[in-house]
């Protein structure tokens, strides 16, 4: 089924780091392949270190300044930057800004009956302690 996705009926989630908006999901879409989030990042907020075990995914800055990690490593990405993160690969993305940074981030494939699989691993050595 395609459809068009409309901002004012599309549903955002709020959490204390941001805002997400699905774009695309097996329950708005009944996508298969692509799950697609519109992500509004607080200033000193981020997404903590979290991995997808079955799913790549795609982070694309429209706005702002984030810290990107994959893995141990870091960079500083701004408009116009992404980042490609393979299956099962821990990662985390902090603004680091004084704005909301504006994020396009798309999963593939289509896990589960909500299209998106997490586990976080924030509280778990190394990661708790890598931004020390």
């Amino acid at each position: 089924m395609s459809k068009f996705i409309i901002k004012s009926e599309t549903p955002t989630e709020g959490l204390d780091w941001g805002n997400l908006t699905w774009i695309s999901r097996p329950p708005a879409t009944g996508s298969e392949y692509i799950t697609a989030i519109s992500i509004e990042l607080f200033p000193a907020k981020g997404h903590d270190f979290h991995k997808h075990p079955d799913q790549e995914e795609v982070i694309f800055c429209i706005t702002g300044t984030i810290e990107q990690w994959i893995g141990d490593e870091k960079k500083t990405l701004g408009p116009g930057d992404s980042v490609f993160i393979a299956k099962d690969v821990v990662h985390a993305t902090f603004n680091v800004g004084d704005e909301p940074a504006h994020l396009m981030v798309t999963l593939g494939p289509c896990v589960g009956p909500e299209g998106y699989e997490l586990v976080d691993v924030f509280e778990e050595e190394p990661w708790k302690d890598l931004r020390k």
